[in-house]
């Protein structure tokens, strides 16, 4: 088995997790974090809803955080292209975590600091592996991409099925977003903050907080990364 056909069979392994229903951590992770959402401060929550929707609006309507250098041609084999790809993750998971753990030790005042922080790294990291993978991001639809990607890694179980379903059908999906009022931001907010589970809200306890704030950081951006290279492969080996 090649290369490619190994990948194949792991992105078919990876669509299977993503459709499986919610195991019983996953519905006592949200369910806790529910909780713990309810008796955070209201100042808390509109932080984190205005670093969400500020970040992402920039990021359609024009910010450049293009990286420089030029787009990996489609001629690169995929091998080579995730091996890049997993040494940017890894630089980006150890800023992560340097970073969680400096707003950690700070308590709920850094812990404020850390939500658009860590937002604008993950950002930075998908426009990265988007370079890697071939994909312009000076181009809108590219950047949309990049948005359903950070869904597809930050949702809970009925959202994640919609924007997989968007992935796996990328051009015809692309067409029905080209206007950006059709982006349900308030669905992207809700879903994001939703998905912040108690490693993020326990970064804000005195004492523990540059731990699990390093920790929480680094299996976060563990997670995103991963969600990115298997989405970059599957629009890859489908032909997009």
């Amino acid at each position: 088995m090649n290369y490619e056909d190994r990948i194949k069979v792991e992105i078919q392994e990876w669509i299977f997790q993503l459709q499986k229903n919610p195991g019983i951590l996953e519905r006592s992770s949200r369910g806790l974090s529910k909780k713990i959402n309810e008796k955070i401060p209201k100042k808390v929550h509109d932080t984190i809803t205005a670093s969400i929707k500020g970040m992402t609006q920039s990021i359609i309507f024009g910010v450049d955080i293009t990286p420089k250098g030029k787009v990996q041609v489609s001629e690169v084999p995929l091998l080579i292209k995730d091996q890049k790809a997993k040494e940017w993750i890894e630089k980006y998971k150890k800023i992560g975590a340097v970073e969680g753990a400096g707003t950690g030790a700070g308590g709920i005042l850094l812990g404020l600091v850390d939500f658009p922080a860590l937002l604008s790294i993950k950002m930075k990291l998908l426009f990265e592996l988007a370079h890697i993978y071939g994909y312009n991001t000076k181009y809108f639809h590219e950047r949309l991409y990049i948005l359903n990607i950070f869904q597809l890694a930050f949702s809970g179980y009925n959202h994640r099925l919609k924007i997989l379903n968007n992935l796996r059908n990328w051009e015809s999906t692309a067409k029905t977003l080209n206007d950006p009022n059709n982006i349900d931001w308030e669905k992207f907010q809700q879903e994001y903050r939703d998905s912040l589970d108690f490693r993020k809200m326990l970064q804000m306890l005195p004492g523990i907080g540059a731990v699990v704030g390093a920790w929480a950081n680094f299996k976060l951006i563990q997670e995103l990364g991963d969600t990115a290279m298997n989405s970059y492969r599957m629009r890859i080996l489908n032909g997009g």
